[in-house]
């Protein structure tokens, strides 16, 4: 199986190339993702647990799917794809914002992307796939935002990175 390509981009989301994903993080290139956070009624976040066999975060808390987009196909296919793939869910996704980041890991490898960011509803319980995600839960924002101050270790770098742009998000919006 040949491994999977990321699209290498400039801080206009311009596509520059393509890139096998491993190596893209070896060299902290700067490549095109997105996140997606699914809430429910009650405005509570799905959180997804990283499988225990990841290569990097495992067994981490993280926003409920992120991926990349694969070539020619847009950020909603793209989200649409991964959160059935991961979650095993089917519902409506709408883009809210998009930012760059990076942020470098313990064991060498960095996230530098231009994350597309999110949303959609859903109110159901997901169905896992066990080689992406071991746990899930729903949590309040105020609740996320409030452990996270008290345990970063449990949450993944880049969703610490990305519920803050999102918090802030919904301080200047109505969802």
């Amino acid at each position: 199986m040949t491994e999977e390509q990321v699209i290498l981009v400039d801080e206009n989301d311009n596509q520059i190339g393509l890139m096998p994903k491993l190596e893209a993080h070896e060299k902290a290139m700067l490549h095109r993702a997105f996140s997606v956070f699914i809430l429910n009624d009650n405005k509570e976040i799905m959180l997804q647990q990283r499988a225990a066999g990841k290569y990097h975060s495992p067994l981490l808390w993280t926003n409920t799917c992120c991926s990349h987009q694969r070539e020619g196909e847009t950020n909603i296919e793209a989200g649409t794809r991964r959160l059935f793939d991961e979650m095993g869910i089917r519902t409506d996704l709408k883009e809210l914002f998009h930012f760059i980041y990076k942020a470098p890991f313990d064991n060498g490898l960095t996230e530098h992307e231009l994350d597309h960011v999110m949303i959609g509803w859903y109110n159901g319980s997901p169905s896992l796939n066990p080689e992406e995600a071991e746990d899930w839960k729903w949590m309040a924002v105020e609740d996320i935002k409030a452990d996270m101050a008290k345990r970063p270790q449990v949450y993944t770098v880049w969703f610490r990175i990305i519920f803050d742009e999102f918090y802030h998000y919904l301080e200047e919006h109505t969802l």
